[in-house]
């Protein structure tokens, strides 16, 4: 019979997962076990007795890890935490919470570079995406910082004597934050930063393909949080999958729920959150165009349109999915556009100089392939792309070409044109003037980013104004992907309405009170009313 010590030497040894130096080391740098099973719901201890979870990289089909999900005592557990949470942190000045916020950036800053890979490794973008986007926490939490110094209320002048009206913000109390796996790190970050400067706890329910980065995160802030003897469930995190979103989204105690994600799921939480009278967030599909004119700048253009339609893998909600060409230069952006293809670099995310990699996952690859077939079916013209990598190198991985097509007819309404195809492929359409290539921007259900290309300041005047384009995101000589911290990112329509990170988003955070002051010695109604015995 082995003795104890034996039988937990022989568990240990089964508890200890071989990986590829690739992924050990970025792990390792992150403080992430590489055992058989992480835990993965914490609020102030690190726990998850429920489903495991796989992280898999798209790049290799390395199984990186194996997440355990919250439980549904787990799941309860963690939400009363967080309430309490929301009471200690109340209670703190909104500048002393910026001071955290703080503390909070120089520790991302301090692991940027191997958080940015870790994003590479588990989601798929190229090293220099995943850093930059590791850099928009940073600078949310630096513009956070500020912030708290200046949530304004307002002074609202009365109509009665001796009165004043002063409009009051004040903390919601918990808010839930559901992620998609595109951006894994940053938007946990838009929101986390305003609502934790607003007073807010707050729950981060990641995408369950992406564990190992809200991991990785919240470790980070916990660390923070601990050395500032601040409770850890004003940063929770809940690993899991439907039922765990559910819950979330259908709790009476979460008075705000930020959604990333698809329009179809959007438009469930959005049903649901609003049946309790919750406020909702919805960041949800993006379908942008990009517009260019006979005399835009076609050295700054083409290379813009690339990366809107190429960089992420086309995975990005305000990746470039539309391109409407006018007829004078279409011939020329075109060529120049696929020598761009042609010399497209393609492989290990990792690896300096790659500029495609993988699909996220092999469900991914299944849409792209679908779509191609739909545009083939319909008689479009594929100008490149339109199949899978067939080279050795990347068979276990998700690759796919990056494809430019020109379908056969311009029909706003048809599917190839209205669906968001999350993925490279590029549509083109072909316009004489200008109100008919803004007519088919806005004829999409979707309203996140649109780009206009052009020199002439009558175009501009039209495009940003009540006659032009109707997304959130509108875009003159700059491209439809790639948006800074410093303004309201968020679109309109099917898109969901939500904003988050810059300009007056951090007001949805907060809940406001009008309150009126009588200092006088009377007390008179307002708009002259008379009501006296």
């Amino acid at each position: 019979m082995l003795s104890r010590k034996a039988v937990a030497s022989v568990q240990h040894v089964r508890c200890v997962r071989g990986l590829s130096s690739r992924a050990s080391s970025i792990l390792s740098a992150l403080d992430i076990p590489n055992s058989c099973e992480i835990p993965g719901v914490y609020d102030g201890r690190w726990k998850g007795s429920g489903e495991t979870l796989e992280s898999v990289c798209p790049t290799t089909g390395e199984v990186l890890a194996r997440v355990r999900s919250a439980t549904p005592d787990e799941l309860r557990e963690t939400l009363e935490k967080s309430k309490d949470a929301h009471l200690f942190l109340r209670k703190m000045p909104a500048p002393a919470r910026g001071e955290i916020l703080r503390q909070i950036r120089e520790a991302l800053a301090a692991k940027r570079d191997s958080l940015g890979a870790l994003v590479s490794l588990e989601m798929g973008k190229i090293k220099t995406e995943g850093v930059g986007e590791v850099q928009e926490f940073v600078d949310i939490c630096d513009y956070a910082v500020g912030l708290s110094r200046m949530m304004n209320g307002r002074v609202v002048a009365s109509e009665r004597p001796g009165h004043t009206i002063l409009e009051v913000p004040n903390p919601l109390g918990v808010v839930g934050i559901l992620t998609a796996f595109n951006f894994p790190v940053a938007v946990y970050g838009w929101n986390f930063s305003l609502s934790f400067a607003a007073g807010n706890a707050n729950v981060w329910k990641p995408s369950p393909s992406t564990p190992l980065c809200s991991i990785a995160v919240t470790k980070i802030i916990a660390r923070v949080l601990e050395s500032n003897g601040i409770p850890g469930a004003v940063s929770a995190l809940l690993s899991g999958g439907k039922n765990v979103g559910e819950t979330l989204v259908g709790s009476p105690d979460i008075p705000l729920v930020s959604f990333t994600g698809s329009e179809a799921v959007g438009r469930v939480v959005g049903k649901a959150v609003q049946s309790r009278f919750g406020k909702t967030i919805l960041e949800l599909g993006g379908n942008n165009a990009s517009i260019v004119m006979p005399d835009a700048d076609l050295s700054m253009a083409v290379p813009a349109v690339f990366f809107g339609a190429v960089g992420t893998a086309g995975q990005r909600c305000t990746s470039t999915r539309r391109l409407y060409l006018h007829r004078s230069i279409a011939p020329q952006f075109l060529d120049a556009l696929q020598r761009l293809y042609v010399s497209l670099r393609i492989g290990d995310p990792l690896v300096q100089g790659t500029l495609l990699g993988p699909l996220h996952t092999r469900a991914a690859v299944g849409v792209y392939v679908e779509a191609i077939r739909q545009l083939r079916e319909q008689g479009a013209h594929i100008l490149t792309g339109g199949q899978k990598y067939d080279q050795a190198e990347f068979d276990q991985g998700n690759f796919v070409q990056p494809t430019i097509a020109i379908p056969k007819h311009v029909d706003p309404a048809d599917a190839i044109w209205s669906t968001e195809t999350f993925a490279p492929i590029l549509n083109v359409a072909i316009f004489d003037e200008l109100e008919q290539a803004i007519s088919w921007n806005n004829s999409v259900p979707q309203g996140l980013s649109s780009s206009l290309w052009t020199q002439d300041l009558r175009s501009v005047g039209k495009w940003i104004g009540p006659e032009g384009s109707d997304t959130g995101i509108v875009n003159v000589n700059v491209g439809t992907s790639g948006a800074e911290i410093g303004a309201a990112f968020g679109g309109n329509k099917s898109t969901g309405w939500g904003r988050e990170s810059g300009g007056d988003a951090w007001k949805q955070y907060v809940r406001w009170s009008a309150c009126t002051i009588n200092f006088s010695d009377a007390a008179p109604l307002a708009q002259g009313v008379e009501f006296s015995a």
